[in-house]
């Protein structure tokens, strides 16, 4: 499942320069996940590191973008052929 930025978010830049993916970037309001780059860090490390990072916890799973692990691996695959 990929992950989304509520509108909770701060703005406070420390989760876009930890994605692995590039899959954060500053949306019109708040930042934003492109759910196909987002792997929740699948490939990269054990946690997602935007949730680590996140003073607010703000980054819930996306409930429009379930994925199984496997299908995550896949994607981090994909992305880094």
């Amino acid at each position: 499942m990929a992950l989304m930025i509520t509108d909770e978010c701060i703005n406070c830049d420390v989760c876009e320069p930890e994605c692995p993916n590039d899959a954060i970037t500053q949306g019109d309001e708040i930042y934003v996940i492109d759910p196909d780059k987002c792997t929740e860090c699948v490939g990269h490390y054990d946690e997602p590191q935007c949730v680590e990072v996140c003073p607010v916890d703000c980054i819930p799973k996306d409930p429009a973008h379930e994925e199984t692990e496997e299908e995550l691996r896949a994607k981090f695959e994909r992305l880094t052929a």
